[in-house]
């Protein structure tokens, strides 16, 4: 899949910023690698509600959520973290190397996507190729060239209680 990555961006005429550093699996461990890395860094929810609905959030690093708080804004019910497994079913990824960019294995369109604003603010975003041994720099502008190519329309979330209208189609 991650070949597949590098192509559909190179399709796209996308080439974005690569470091390559030992594999994290958390925020903490990534920060370690990111010096002199532009870019807003990212950390990524796959979460599931009540109604088996299934959610990819991206959030800027250090924004903290209550749970109880984000499911209104994601139109949903009681969430909870998907499984590793139902991660790597739905998004070939394993946990450590999720990111907007999972979102190309999402073939059926089973998981509703949601970014913060202010990730869509910056000129650039931080985040895993499917892969936790690189961090790709990926301009703002590009995500939303992506996302349109996938036919992916995100709920872009403002954290002062209620969602907005998505910016792009």
């Amino acid at each position: 899949m991650q070949s597949a990555l590098s192509e559909f961006l190179a399709s796209l005429g996308i080439c974005p910023q690569e470091v390559t550093h030992p594999p994290v699996h958390t925020v903490r461990d990534a920060y370690a690698h990111y010096a002199g890395l532009q870019g807003l860094h990212t950390k990524n929810l796959f979460l599931k509600d009540a109604r088996g609905s299934l959610f990819l959030v991206t959030l800027p690093a250090e924004r903290q959520v209550d749970m109880k708080a984000l499911a209104p804004m994601l139109g949903a019910r009681r969430l909870s973290f998907g499984s590793p497994d139902l991660m790597r079913e739905v998004l070939a990824t394993e946990p450590g190397s999720l990111g907007p960019l999972s979102l190309i294995a999402d073939r059926k369109r089973q998981v509703r996507f949601a970014i913060d604003a202010e990730l869509l603010d910056a000129d650039a975003i931080t985040c895993h190729p499917l892969d936790n041994t690189r961090t790709w720099v990926v301009a703002t502008d590009d995500l939303r060239r992506i996302l349109q190519a996938w036919h992916v329309e995100p709920l872009v979330l403002v954290f002062d209680g209620s969602p907005e209208q998505p910016v792009f189609v």
